[in-house]
């Protein structure tokens, strides 16, 4: 044991001296939180941030306009809802260019792209609970929207769609791995520790799973499942166990040669015993490693299922539908709206794979 825990702070020592493993760790870390507040950090904290104004699509980041709220009776709102899965908000946006103060109302030209007067509007009093007077609507109802990443073709606020989208990729990551490690483990320890017929079943099972491409089985799944969020994430931890199966498999064979284990069974210890106290402790850190590429890999999968359309269904943001929606404009003259969320995509994958190649090194008793 004390040699196990002088191993783990050595592997702890080699990570931290890595660089871009370390900075990948605090990159991931930013990107949990940025998760967990994510409505509470969103410019448009509505759910699924679907907010949409067509007047102001496909701006370009820094795009700022007049917006003129009218509120709408809405029931209260748990704190803690609004805080994970954002407010019901049904008020009414209408970005202006102009207004002007009427006796009893408030007039306005709505806003148009190509600078031209708009469609000219006149709201009353009362529709705005607050004001006591017209004078009051301007600096109750009235403010200065600005769109630091601009807006997409629905003229919603790409900043709060990408916000928001993170938690689709990380919790992807994070329920496809923990299925893929519960059926992988439980699998590749049977096959490696008893061996025999029932090895030879389970690498069947192994093999035939390993030979159909990823993506198409993914697909097959997840229309058998139905689209949808949860789908996704059964889909993709039902093709990832394999490579895990196999890994633990290899290592259990080899493990369970030790006179440690031989020891345990003269002992009389029973076979779940032996597995699960002896064997699989000492056959974890390849499988660790394993863990960071499939959440690269896991991640990948949801955003290229969600550029299918049988990922994540709308209005949910997810990065991998906000490329789809956005792709055809990187050649009419927009390609930030599908370049940034490519470029969201690239960052998390790499800091999992420089994560995983941090661990590998960390972990390799030859460089101890």
């Amino acid at each position: 044991m004390k040699n196990s825990s002088s191993l783990t702070k050595i592997a702890l020592q080699k990570f931290k001296k890595n660089f871009w493993g370390v900075f990948s760790l605090g990159f991931l870390t930013l990107c949990i939180l940025i998760a967990i507040f994510a409505y509470a950090l969103a410019p448009d904290n509505s759910q699924n941030a679907n907010q949409m104004h067509l007047s102001i699509h496909s701006k370009n980041p820094g795009f700022s306009v007049k917006m003129l709220t009218i509120p709408m009776a809405v029931e209260d709102q748990n704190p803690v809802s609004v805080f994970f899965f954002g407010k019901k908000n049904t008020d009414t946006e209408i970005p202006v260019s102009k207004y002007s103060l009427q006796k009893n109302s408030i007039e306005i030209t709505e806003y148009t792209t190509d600078g031209t007067d708009g469609l000219q509007k006149e709201y009353a009093l009362s529709l705005f609970p607050e004001a006591a007077s017209v004078k009051e609507i301007p600096n109750k109802y009235i403010s200065e929207k600005k769109f630091i990443l601009g807006t997409d073709k629905y003229g919603r606020d790409l900043l709060s769609r990408m916000l928001i989208g993170i938690r689709i990729s990380l919790a992807i990551g994070f329920v496809a791995v923990f299925i893929s490690l519960v059926i992988g483990i439980t699998m590749g320890a049977i096959a490696g520790y008893f061996g025999g017929k029932v090895d030879a079943a389970i690498m069947w099972l192994i093999n035939v799973t390993w030979s159909i491409p990823t993506l198409l089985l993914v697909i097959a799944i997840t229309l058998a499942l139905g689209k949808g969020f949860w789908q996704v994430f059964i889909a993709v931890g039902l093709t990832m166990w394999v490579e895990v199966a196999r890994v633990v498999r290899g290592q259990v064979m080899g493990v369970k040669q030790m006179q440690y284990v031989t020891a345990a069974r003269a002992l009389g210890f029973n076979d779940f015993r032996i597995i699960v106290k002896h064997i699989l402790p000492n056959s974890m850190a390849p499988v660790i490693i394993i863990s960071a590429a499939n959440f690269a890999g896991a991640i990948l999968i949801e955003s290229g299922l969600s550029f299918l359309g049988i990922g994540a269904q709308p209005p949910m943001p997810s990065w991998g539908g906000i490329i789809k929606d956005h792709y055809a404009y990187i050649i009419l003259g927009k390609p930030f709206l599908a370049l940034i969320p490519g470029l969201a995509i690239m960052s998390l994958v790499t800091a999992f794979m420089l994560i995983g190649n941090a661990l590998r090194d960390a972990m390799d008793v030859r460089n101890t």
